[in-house]
């Protein structure tokens, strides 16, 4: 797993656009054991009005109804280490590996992951710890409320 994969290309794109819209830039990519893009998306929270569309949310939406065959060995793209609502998600639908593109910003839950038999890598990637970085600077109400702190 790499900064290179295209779901996590994707991911990063969909945290860009995020931000760009206003949002909290997480974005999300979910791709099949075989390389396929299951869907992707990015958290809407903020151009929603909702409480729950995570970016690992939206890309599972985006997704569309699948069987269960289709999560047997997927992979979960992350731009930030997923909250337990969408760890959650990622143990509900047997989600095999969760690509975390940096977890210094948040630590949801990983260990909770791995304790399930999820792979998790973590890339530490730059682009994701800065965007998160300049959001949280210009936005920290909009950031505490998303991770439901006061």
């Amino acid at each position: 797993m790499s900064e290179t994969d295209p779901g996590f290309l994707a991911a990063v794109e969909e945290a860009r656009q995020g931000f760009a819209e206003g949002g909290v830039p997480i974005g999300a990519c979910l791709v099949s054991k075989d390389g396929k893009i299951l869907g992707r998306g990015h958290n809407m929270r903020v151009q929603k009005g909702s409480a729950t569309l995570h970016g690992e949310i939206s890309a599972l939406e985006n997704s569309g109804r699948l069987p269960a065959s289709a999560y047997a060995g997927a992979t979960m793209y992350t731009t930030l280490s997923p909250c337990d609502m969408c760890t959650g998600a990622c143990i509900l639908y047997k989600i095999a590996r969760v690509v975390v593109g940096e977890n210094r910003t948040f630590v949801g839950g990983e260990d909770y992951l791995r304790a399930r038999g999820v792979e998790v890598v973590v890339l530490e990637n730059s682009e994701c710890m800065e965007l998160m970085a300049r959001f949280i600077t210009e936005k920290p109400n909009v950031w505490n409320e998303d991770i439901g702190e006061q």
